[in-house]
């Protein structure tokens, strides 16, 4: 169709959200951000239980397994496993609004 209301290339076949290759400095400092506010949950989780005498195997496990975000290295920050992918890493920034994280289902459960 020609004219004013003639389809454009991204609208006929091509693609119409484009995804950056990589990382802006503002979403690896979102990023971050939320790897510290998990590092200050659990600190807060395991300083109340301590308080009370208490402690749960779960937050031991997760200490002892888990590192924090400043001795994580940049893979293991921003990407993400997908055994569909060429390397089995996915950037984290390509994750579909709809799409929840892989494997929250599996830390709810058990």
């Amino acid at each position: 169709m020609f004219g004013p209301f003639r389809m454009s290339n991204p609208l006929s076949s091509g693609l119409l959200w484009k995804i950056p290759w990589r990382l802006s400095r503002h979403q690896k400092y979102r990023q971050r951000k939320r790897l510290k506010s998990v590092d200050n949950v659990v600190a807060i989780v395991d300083n109340a239980l301590v308080k009370q005498g208490l402690s749960t195997k779960a937050v031991e496990r997760w200490k002892a397994d888990m590192p924090t975000e400043g001795e994580m290295v940049a893979k293991d920050k921003y990407t993400i496993f997908d055994r569909k992918e060429k390397k089995y890493r996915k950037g984290i920034h390509k994750w579909r609004n709809g799409e929840s994280v892989e494997w929250s289902g599996i830390v709810e459960d058990g």
